[in-house]
């Protein structure tokens, strides 16, 4: 989509970080309203953002790992239509998670959760991963080549 002839282009590069970073979070939003807005009576920035809502010692606590996970594998999904080489995917992902990172440390502090680390590092290699797999498969497609008849 955004791909073109110029090998280095600063704005085309920011657009397509803001876009991956605005459509994660608009998935994360969504699986989380699914998995935790279900479980809990107010939903607010604080399971977004908060490292100590990461935890697998609760119902909730599962509920947010399993959004971020599956805004994981969305991210991917979004990188085969936004990034479209499988040689950027791990650029494209680290700075998306560094990005996270930066947010979470503004809105609550350093995260010290040792579950909330596994749960983003785990989030970035699936999203490389898998984004890489599929811009690869969609790189090695078949381009079709339309046969002219010939009017003899």
């Amino acid at each position: 989509m955004f791909y073109g002839a110029v090998v280095w282009d600063p704005w085309l590069i920011v657009a397509q970080i803001v876009c991956l970073q605005c459509l994660y979070y608009l998935t994360l939003g969504l699986f989380m309203a699914v998995l935790v807005g279900t479980r809990v009576s107010r939903m607010s920035l604080v399971y977004f953002f908060d490292f100590a809502t990461v935890t697998a010692s609760t119902v909730t606590g599962w509920g947010v790992i399993a959004s971020f996970m599956l805004s994981a594998v969305a991210g991917a999904g979004y990188m085969v239509y936004l990034i479209e080489r499988a040689k950027k995917c791990l650029d494209f992902s680290a700075t998306l998670y560094i990005i996270h990172l930066f947010i979470c440390y503004i809105y609550g502090g350093w995260p010290s959760s040792i579950t909330w680390w596994v749960v983003n590092v785990t989030g970035l290699a699936m999203m490389a991963l898998l984004g890489e797999y599929l811009c690869i498969r969609r790189e090695l497609r078949e381009i079709p080549i339309t046969r002219f008849r010939s009017s003899v």
